[in-house]
């Protein structure tokens, strides 16, 4: 009867499905984004035209359909009843951290910025410690006798103007900046290296065939000199002051202006990492008092409310 029924086909026939295991079929209808009917192929293409699911009925599917997190593989929405209760790792650690705990994150975080920008300065100047390796390895006779001091010098001046540059463009200076964005304020640094490497080498050559030297534009204005609207507010206190005096004496002309920049970079980080430790003491004492409110106040409370009471006198 196979003949017979491939002429006279029955509308059983035309389910796809019809032979697979029904707890196979079942996992199948129940797993799968796209629900499947058998009714459907048995009706005609007229009919199935217009069954057809409209726009506004897709949006509102769309719409109500279960929502995952990124961490998931099924973008589609499965599996999502077992992420309903689902939390980031990080979430959870910030809110278990003790008041300590929290407090050290922020100082630690200021110690890697430093080590950070110093590690960004070294992929900077890879060249240049390519050139310096190969001259401690097989060096010549000239590099032998001067122990290669012209490439010692010449990385030494690659790592600390890329280091100035780095603070000065505000490299890790914030918290909510993508990764990114701080790649490109590193690359940008590097090019504004080399762009003072091609003026030196433009005001040498000057020097060398009598000719007027070229005046050339900072590598990054003052603040002074910028446009009012995007001057930042910023008061230095009568130490800050006298910190920076001191330590531009200490750098060559050409260098101060990225090297004040730099200072007053590290400036506004210290002041960051100040007001995020006093916005953690304020939290601590709104939580400190919620607590007392509710007859809950611990030792530690009472220990540390003397101490701020005291120093407030």
């Amino acid at each position: 009867m196979g003949w017979w029924d491939s002429i006279w086909a029955s509308s059983s026939n035309d389910d796809p499905l019809r032979k697979l295991d029904p707890k196979l079929r079942e996992f199948l209808e129940r797993e799968s984004p796209v629900k499947y009917s058998a009714a459907q192929t048995t009706q005609p293409r007229a009919q199935e035209e217009q069954a057809a699911p409209t726009i506004t009925e897709v949006e509102e599917q769309q719409k109500n359909a279960p929502v995952v997190p990124k961490e998931s593989q099924f973008p589609d929405g499965r599996y999502a009843h077992l992420w309903k209760t689902y939390r980031p790792l990080a979430e959870i650690e910030a809110e278990t951290k003790s008041d300590h705990e929290k407090l050290m994150d922020v100082l630690e975080g200021y110690k890697e910025r430093k080590s950070q920008i110093g590690k960004a300065a070294l992929e900077n100047c890879a060249l240049e410690q390519v050139d310096w390796r190969q001259c401690m390895s097989n060096p010549s006779m000239a590099e032998r006798m001067t122990l290669c001091r012209d490439q010692v010098r010449k990385f030494e001046k690659c790592y600390m103007t890329q280091t100035r540059l780095l603070k000065a463009l505000g490299y890790l200076s914030t918290l909510d900046r993508s990764p990114e964005a701080e790649e490109e304020i590193q690359m940008h640094a590097d090019t504004l290296y080399h762009r003072m490497l091609s003026q030196e080498a433009e005001i040498t050559a000057a020097r060398e065939e009598g000719r007027p030297i070229p005046r050339f534009p900072p590598l990054i204005p003052r603040l002074d000199q910028q446009p009012k609207a995007q001057q930042p507010v910023e008061e230095l206190t009568q130490e800050q002051q006298e910190t920076l005096r001191a330590r531009l004496k200490k750098v060559p002309e050409e260098d101060r202006v990225a090297e004040e920049e730099a200072i007053r970079a590290e400036f506004r980080a210290k002041a960051e990492v100040a007001s995020r430790v006093q916005d953690l003491w304020k939290q601590q004492e709104q939580d400190r008092q919620a607590r007392k409110a509710r007859g809950e106040e611990t030792l530690w409370d009472k220990v540390t409310g003397t101490f701020r009471s005291d120093s407030g006198k």
